[in-house]
């Protein structure tokens, strides 16, 4: 069929064209919203899960609510790289000002920019902001990160509450954040809730961060909640593949619907690498089960390239063998004990390659001694591309 028309989207992050199963997380996201319009309190949302589930498509699904519902938003992705006050200055900056134009802000906004320009100032290095505002002393410039955050993301919560509006902050692949960065964000918040303020947090990232976040802070728990997404029910999947078909004219044989399910397991990316797929080998507005089985090695393919390989392009020769012993097993999550047993290691030796590959979000513990791949189907392509019996048995890099 013609590919222009395609209607499905594997792209990272892309909003699918049907976004099934996710009413409840859009939802409790609406009522975050009307909450913090009423001044009441409401917990943060930090959404977990593993990579291919639609973490980001939620999370620019939120930050179109938040804009429609006259929220301010500020989204952005933590990577390794990350200088967290910079990219805190930088977010903030473009936020306040969205508030109302210059001539017209009001006295809170004008001291949250003036506090915006002390913290700036107080980077590392200095910071150079394009800001109509003179630093103010005291606040957000005791080089303290905590106490810092905390007087900006106050005082931003006060101009947007003075302005009848509110502000979203966005972070994608929370997990990422450094210790002293989570700390000093979570203390913040704490802060903003305190004082019912029209400020919140909507994060993303894999599902060991509510264990990060109460190392951080012993209150987090307290601060958030945590909905976990994973793959679709069996109903909501076929209403990812069958309405965007539907919309174009074209439908499924049950026979190919449920090919496609068994091979996905019901994960969103995956149903859209399919879908993609068996569009463009299907030759009329009927998806045949003949087309679905012949979609296939694309789909391995483009998945292995495109999803997989990127990932462990990432690891040293150690990590690589760690994460095949662990495919080796079969099916996560695995026992730690059972991954050094097939190393021929002790635990203690592995530990640092272990804590490296959570580090790099490659693995996770889903529960203590356990531990498994934060990619669906990860096992399956370490078994047919790294299989351990083909390894140097190696601990150099």
């Amino acid at each position: 069929m013609d590919p222009i028309i395609n209607p499905y989207t594997p792209g990272v992050g892309s909003r699918p064209p049907e976004l099934a199963g996710r009413d409840e997380q859009i939802t409790d996201f609406t009522t975050l919203l009307k909450r913090l319009s009423l001044g009441k309190p409401q917990k943060s949302l930090i959404v977990t899960g593993l990579r291919g589930v639609g973490k980001t498509v939620l999370l620019n699904t939120f930050n179109d609510i938040a804009e429609a519902n006259s929220f301010k938003t500020a989204k952005t992705e933590i990577t390794h790289e990350t200088n967290f006050r910079h990219l805190m200055a930088r977010l903030f900056r473009r936020t306040l000002l969205a508030l109302s134009p210059m001539e017209r802000l009001k006295d809170q906004a004008k001291k949250a920019l003036s506090v915006l320009k002390a913290f700036a100032i107080k980077t590392p290095g200095g910071m150079e902001l394009s800001l109509d505002a003179e630093a103010i002393s005291g606040l957000a410039d005791s080089g303290n990160l905590e106490e810092d955050l905390t007087d900006l993301l106050v005082t931003a919560g006060e101009a947007a509450k003075a302005h009848n509006s509110g502000i979203i902050l966005l972070i994608d692949e929370v997990q990422f954040l450094e210790k002293p960065d989570f700390e000093a964000l979570i203390s913040a918040l704490h802060q903003v809730t305190q004082k019912n303020l029209p400020l919140s947090l909507v994060g993303a990232g894999l599902p060991q961060i509510p264990t990060l976040a109460g190392e951080a802070k012993s209150y987090a728990e307290r601060l958030f909640e945590y909905p976990v997404i994973g793959k679709l029910n069996k109903p909501a999947a076929k209403r990812a593949l069958l309405i965007p078909a539907k919309k174009e004219g074209v439908d499924f044989e049950d026979r190919a619907i449920e090919a496609i399910l068994a091979f996905t397991h019901g994960y969103p990316y995956f149903l859209q690498e399919y879908g993609q797929h068996v569009w463009n080998i299907a030759s009329d507005d009927i998806i045949r089960y003949e087309d679905v089985m012949q979609a296939e090695k694309q789909v391995v393919a483009t998945l292995d390239e495109n999803f997989f390989r990127v990932r462990i392009g990432r690891s040293t020769k150690t990590e690589v063998l760690y994460m095949s012993a662990m495919a080796s097993l079969g099916e996560g999550p695995y026992k730690s004990q059972a991954i050094a047993e097939k190393l021929e290691r002790n635990m203690q030796s592995l530990s640092p390659t272990r804590s490296s590959l959570i580090g790099k979000g490659l693995i996770y513990s889903p529960e203590y001694g356990y531990t498994d791949f934060t990619v669906p189907k990860y096992d399956d392509y370490m078994r047919r591309n790294h299989p351990i019996e083909h390894l140097a048995d190696t601990d150099e890099d």
